[in-house]
């Protein structure tokens, strides 16, 4: 049974204010769950509709499937919620390629590039204040449990670039042919706002500015969403540093 404290609670952690206030945040669906329970992340409490895994009594809670609809963030729950803690920040390292996510608005396109630096071998992200936070349902959701292995960062991006000796690429619609671009090893990779894309001051840090080629003759496609971007942006990086 899940009482009314505890669904209050996991409500409030639907908002930014909350999660950060009580420390928390929720996770849903058994392969989600299963990626932070094998994660250096503290469990708060587990709620599932059967038995399915191993966990301490008092953190875990069998519930009905009429219960965990009361707490899903989701349309269709997949038999399990759990709280986790919010872990402290870890210190960024300033080395290897790091993404730098300038004013990242929507939580699939952030749980998205979350799950691609995972794939990519990309250890830390670097996100503007004014980014969605890395913890909200969404991005948790979107992010297939890699939330779990990546650094995330909230930070002033112009004192961050400034104080970085590393080369600075960014993302543009005019730019340098990526597939045609010397790539370094190490760098700050940055992607702008969804509709407004990198920032005028953020710009003005950028030591080569890449784009992704068009190709056909029409041309008609106004701009890639910025996870796809990053997906060939990213991929590009590791291909050429395979290739050295």
């Amino acid at each position: 049974m899940v009482t009314k404290h505890q669904i209050k609670l996991i409500k409030s952690l639907g908002q930014k204010k909350y999660r950060h206030q009580e420390g928390l945040f929720v996770v849903e669906g058994i392969k989600g769950i299963a990626e932070f329970l094998n994660s250096p992340i503290e469990l708060n409490h587990l709620f599932t509709t059967e038995a399915l895994f191993d966990v301490e009594d008092e953190n875990y809670s069998i519930i009905s499937d009429k219960d965990l609809n009361r707490i899903s963030f989701l349309k269709n729950p997949n038999k399990a919620l759990a709280i986790f803690k919010i872990p402290a920040t870890l210190k960024i390292n300033k080395s290897g390629l790091s993404v730098v996510l300038d004013d990242i608005r929507d939580p699939g396109n952030l749980g998205t590039i979350i799950r691609l630096c995972d794939w990519f071998d990309i250890k830390q992200i670097i996100c503007s204040p004014n980014s969605v936070d890395c913890y909200n349902p969404k991005v948790v959701q979107a992010s297939m449990g890699s939330l779990a292995r990546i650094k995330i960062d909230y930070k002033d991006l112009l004192d961050f670039i400034k104080s970085s000796d590393l080369p600075v690429y960014g993302t543009f619609m005019s730019g340098d042919n990526i597939y045609a671009s010397d790539l370094s090893e190490e760098g700050l990779i940055i992607f702008g706002n969804e509709a407004n894309g990198i920032s005028q001051g953020i710009s003005a840090l950028v030591d080569k500015k890449i784009t992704i080629p068009q190709f056909g003759d029409l041309k008609n496609t106004e701009s890639l969403n910025v996870a796809n971007a990053t997906a060939i942006v990213l991929s590009e990086f590791c291909r050429k540093t395979i290739e050295k």
